[in-house]
């Protein structure tokens, strides 16, 4: 009976163990390989955009060149593998935030599709972009007291060497009511990036009905001072354009139809549109891009101030 019992002691301990081991070892510990270029987005990245950034960010060196004195160094960015996630009704907010409902439209469980993200690049070889952010070896960015941010960036886990953000639609009241609302916002973001590490910030796209065209154009203008008085280390691109809200706004074939030609879906330009949109911005854009990659600017903050 005693040996009987001795054996289970054992059986518990060696359980225990395991269990400990478990915990201990990260999901992402086996064969993981983090992307050079990390993009964070909306659903505008889901429905339209995530193709576009992906291309554009994979091929950085031949959309932008060597910059204006040829100091450009893409080196900087190795085998530039790129990372693209397209987060339903995230912000930067919801990003930076710690307490679970905070963070939520990052990391609940979508009840009726199982899925709450379209991903593309490195992270998702799979015929199939829509994924459950928390589920998979490379989306365990819902961890307990810790942001999407800071699960994310973890020793050990994700390790860019560019990061690009592209968000502004989900926060637009919010941001267009209060510049200090957005300079909030932005703070705990600026706290949470990885120190040094070259950022660029995109606000999304316009819209195809004026009147949320208005209120996002205003909250861009609060953001942007928000970026600039927080000292954050991105450059910030503005999305919203005299040019790029001509193309947009009202302009059917830039958004889902129904067989009527109605606009089913006002807030997701399509990946036509957003192929013009990168085209229209692409000088900026690239502004920001060698801006970031100059040795002088990889440990200062910037801000690109749009035309």
């Amino acid at each position: 009976m005693a040996l009987s019992s001795g054996w289970a002691r054992l059986r518990k301990s060696l359980a225990a163990a395991c269990v400990t081991l478990l915990t201990a070892t990260p999901l992402w510990a086996d064969d993981f390989h983090s992307p050079d270029i990390v993009v964070l987005g909306d659903s505008q990245l889901s429905f339209g955009s995530g193709p576009v950034f992906l291309d554009f960010f994979q091929n950085i060196d031949q959309h932008c060149g060597s910059g204006p004195d040829g100091a450009t160094d893409y080196t900087q960015l190795g085998e530039k593998s790129v990372a693209v996630f397209g987060v339903r009704s995230t912000s930067l907010g919801s990003w930076a935030a710690r307490s679970r409902r905070g963070k939520g439209a990052v990391c609940d469980v979508d009840k009726k599709w199982k899925a709450n993200a379209a991903t593309f690049g490195t992270v998702n070889q799979s015929k199939n972009k829509y994924v459950q952010i928390g589920k998979g070896r490379n989306y365990q960015f819902c961890k307990k007291g810790q942001s999407p941010l800071e699960a994310m960036f973890a020793e050990g886990y994700y390790a860019p060497k560019l990061i690009v953000m592209n968000f502004l639609g989900n926060s637009a009241r919010r941001w267009a009511e209060d510049k200090q609302q957005a300079l909030t916002d932005v703070a705990k973001a600026s706290e949470q990036l990885p120190e040094g590490v070259p950022c660029v910030f995109i606000t999304t796209a316009p819209t195809y009905k004026k009147k949320t065209v208005a209120l996002r154009l205003k909250a861009q203008e609060n953001l942007k001072y928000a970026f600039m008085k927080s000292g954050i280390q991105c450059s910030f691109v503005e999305g919203f354009t005299p040019e790029t809200i001509a193309a947009n706004q009202g302009n059917r074939s830039f958004f889902r139809r129904n067989k009527s030609g109605r606009v089913k879906d006002p807030f997701h330009p399509n990946q036509k549109a957003q192929e013009n949109f990168f085209m229209v911005r692409t000088q900026d854009i690239c502004h920001a891009v060698h801006e970031q990659l100059t040795p002088k600017n990889t440990e200062t903050a910037s801000l690109l101030s749009a035309p």
